[in-house]
This record gives C-alpha cells, sequence and structure tokens, in this order.
C-alpha cells in the first residue's frame, strides 16, 4: 500500500493591529485621566475633605498643623432615598464639626458642639453648666491663671468690641442668666478655652453652615499658625516643609482617629 504523505498546512501570521495614531492616544490617556481626576474630586468634595488646623484653639484634642480628613455626610440632611441606607446622624453635644465661620463663608473653623437648640447653658468662673447641671468636660484646658470677666463668666456684660450677631444673641437669647440656643442654632467652643475665639464672641453657628465631622489626622506637622493661614500650599509653608519634612512631623499622630465626647 502507498502511504501519502502528509500535506504541511501554512499558516499565514494574523494581520498586525493597526497602530492608534498618537494624537488619539494621547487623547484617550487624556480622557482617562480626567475620569480619574473627577472621580477623586467627586469624593473629596461630597465625601470626604481634607482641612489643615491653623490655630491652637482645639488643643489638645487637635493641634497646629494637624491635617484632617472630614467626613461631609455624617450629617447631611437625609433624602427619602438614602435615608435608609446612610449612616446619617443629627449633631449632638461633645461633637467636634468644621463649620463655615458665620463672620467670612469662606473660612472653615472647627470647634467643639456644646449646645444644641433649646439647650441652656451657662459659664460660671471657667465651669460650664448645662441645663442647670456642670459639665464634664475632660477634653478641655485652660492657660490662663486668671478669671476674664466675660470669657470665664458668661452670658455677661462684654469687656471687648463684639460683632452684631453676637449682641444680637446676648439680647435676644438670654434668659434668667442663661442663653437659649435657639433652633437651627449651636453654640461651638474650642477645647482650649482661655485661647478660643468661638461662639462667645460671634454668635451661634447656624445649621446650614456646618461642613461635617473631622475623624482621621492623615498628617501633622509641627508649624506656626502664621504659615498655615494661606493653606497647606502657601509658600511660607511649603518652604519651611521640605527640608523639615522628617524632623517636624509629627508621626505618632498620623492616622489617629478623632472621636467627640458624650456630653451630657
Amino acid at each position: 500500500m502507498k502511504k501519502t504523505a502528509a500535506k504541511a498546512v501554512r499558516r499565514e501570521p494574523p494581520p498586525p493591529k493597526p497602530k492608534t495614531p498618537w494624537p488619539d492616544s494621547i487623547a484617550r490617556s487624556a480622557s482617562e485621566w480626567a475620569a480619574t481626576i473627577l472621580i477623586l474630586l467627586f469624593g473629596t468634595t461630597m465625601i470626604l475633605q481634607a482641612f489643615v488646623v491653623p490655630t491652637a484653639s482645639m488643643e489638645r484634642t487637635v493641634l497646629i498643623g494637624d491635617h484632617l480628613f472630614v467626613d461631609k455626610l455624617a450629617y447631611s440632611p437625609p433624602g427619602r432615598l438614602f435615608k435608609s441606607l446612610l449612616p446619617y446622624q443629627e449633631v449632638r453635644r461633645g461633637d467636634i464639626v468644621v463649620f463655615r465661620y458665620p463672620l467670612d463663608l469662606r473660612q472653615n473653623y472647627v470647634k467643639r458642639v456644646v449646645g444644641v437648640p433649646g439647650d441652656r447653658l451657662r459659664i460660671v468662673n471657667k465651669q460650664l453648666f448645662l441645663n442647670g447641671k456642670p459639665a464634664e468636660e475632660p477634653y478641655k484646658q485652660h492657660s490662663t491663671p486668671y478669671l476674664d470677666s466675660y470669657r470665664d463668666n458668661f452670658p455677661s456684660i462684654p469687656n471687648v468690641r463684639l460683632p452684631e450677631r453676637a449682641q444680637a444673641m446676648l439680647a435676644e437669647q438670654v434668659k434668667d442668666g442663661e442663653l437659649v440656643v435657639p433652633p437651627n442654632h449651636y453654640f461651638a467652643m474650642g477645647d482650649n478655652r482661655d485661647n478660643s475665639e468661638d461662639s462667645r464672641y460671634w454668635g451661634f453657628v447656624p445649621r446650614e453652615n456646618i461642613v461635617g465631622k473631622p475623624v482621621l489626622i492623615w498628617y501633622s506637622y509641627d508649624a506656626p499658625s502664621g504659615q498655615l493661614s494661606g493653606g497647606i500650599l502657601s509658600f511660607d509653608h511649603l518652604r519651611d516643609l521640605i527640608p523639615n519634612f522628617f524632623s517636624k512631623t509629627r508621626w505618632s499622630r498620623i492616622f489617629r482617629l478623632i472621636r467627640g465626647h458624650n456630653l451630657n
């Protein structure tokens, strides 16, 4: 029987894929980066916001140069669709909040809420009284040994010039020697009580001014207050940060959680 030789089959190589013209490649990369940036911007503007502490009013809780992540969803008013899905909550006594400064909405402040709508409060010789009872505040500190007639005994006759909204607060919301917090407003103070420009001096915080609650210190740098007044990207701050990053970074504070205190 004659054997039949197997016939070799020649396979043609697949045609080369057409190269994407370089302008189209650049456009595609640009669109991908744009989408990524939009997602990051959405996340940082709608959910989290970075905030740097520029003053000493909240020492020892947060320090000058602490960089915070602020949860912007914590106090958002719940809608019909999301109220059962997202962990919304009311602003509570003892919460630390970031809010737009009532006298200049371009500035963000961080303070502790010590009075919610309906609360009656007064300060006697540096002791805060809430609804007739002395408040336990393990977080507060006093940096001056003397008593100030207005700061440490509040409400009383101011010994400094106050803006109109603070004067209106004292004229309209003081009853029987106590300050009564009106609806949709909050009374906020710094933990560093003797060195804090707070609701005693510029009035209540409107509910719509509250941005969110700080949840985490993601970075901390030992910088003077003046460096941070222009933000973390200011020239003065960067000039100090670049050569001193390792020596002035507070490594022990990085990733420290920030929690409020149940103030009853």
